[in-house]
């Protein structure tokens, strides 16, 4: 008799998700994707229960309205297959907008942790380019970077040690972002900083064109990715200790001292 809790295989997909189904949610996306897993006739392992479900995770949400170019699920499988024919049963039944770029067999016992994401606008900024940098520049050089937030709850987050770069051309503006246990920044959050928030509702479409798991960076990056850090709810008072000014790049993030309790990275699939 086969054991129901065991995993015979476990694959990693890389996928797109694209054109207009860019405006389906992560709720949708799920269920879209368990209608491809039947329709493709895979193995795939299930929950149990009286209403069993694909053993697939997906590594990180995407919010609604962004392009997601190299996206990471995760799923578990009762038969072993060729990842080429993975790839292959999935791309037939694959509706348009959802790309499967690249499958790959993984320990069954391993599990995607993201680590640092890319977000890019593509839209020219030639007019105000300079603007842009010297905005880009104060900061990174700062300690600190307050934003409101108000979902869950009110409150003050500083969001200055999850920015690890920014880059701007003629063409495009890239954000590398990492991503902790308790906490990311937000891209919509650091285009507003940058004065650039209009785009996005004047039709500019936002992408995460790179998501970097905890196996995929260098070992060094790998550990100041696992340390984290707790939201900044509160500005330092007068007289306390000045916080660690962080750099863009490596360990950015490791050297933040916390002053709340850890919260969780996304609160719904569709906050922002």
């Amino acid at each position: 008799m086969v054991n129901p809790c065991m995993v015979c295989a476990k694959v990693r997909i890389r996928f797109r998700k694209a054109g207009d189904l860019r405006l389906v949610s992560h709720h949708d996306l799920m269920r879209c994707w368990e209608r491809m897993l039947r329709r493709a006739e895979l193995p795939f392992h299930s929950t149990a229960g009286f209403n069993p479900k694909p053993r697939l995770v997906f590594a990180l949400s995407l919010a609604l309205g962004i392009v997601g170019c190299d996206e990471v699920a995760e799923l578990e499988l009762d038969a072993d297959l060729p990842p080429e024919e993975i790839k292959e049963r999935l791309a037939r039944q694959a509706p348009a907008g959802l790309d499967i770029l690249h499958v790959e067999r993984i320990d069954p016992k391993a599990t995607a942790h993201v680590a640092r994401v890319t977000y890019r606008l593509k839209v020219a900024l030639d007019s105000v380019a300079a603007a842009i940098a010297e905005k880009i520049a104060a900061l990174l050089a700062s300690s600190e970077v307050w934003v409101e937030r108000k979902h869950p709850q009110a409150r003050r987050v500083n969001i200055r040690p999850y920015i690890d770069a920014i880059r701007l051309s003629a063409e495009d503006l890239e954000m590398d972002l990492w991503v902790t246990p308790n906490g990311t920044a937000r891209p919509d959050e650091l285009l507003a900083f940058l004065g650039l928030n209009h785009l996005l509702s004047e039709g500019a479409v936002l992408e995460r064109i790179k998501l970097e798991l905890d196996d995929e960076i260098s070992p060094k990056e790998n550990t100041h990715s696992q340390a984290g850090n707790s939201d900044q709810q509160r500005p330092h008072s007068e007289g306390s200790p000045e916080m660690a000014v962080p750099r863009a790049g490596a360990g950015s993030r490791g050297s933040v001292k916390t002053e709340s309790q850890p919260m969780p990275l996304i609160p719904g699939p569709l906050d922002y």
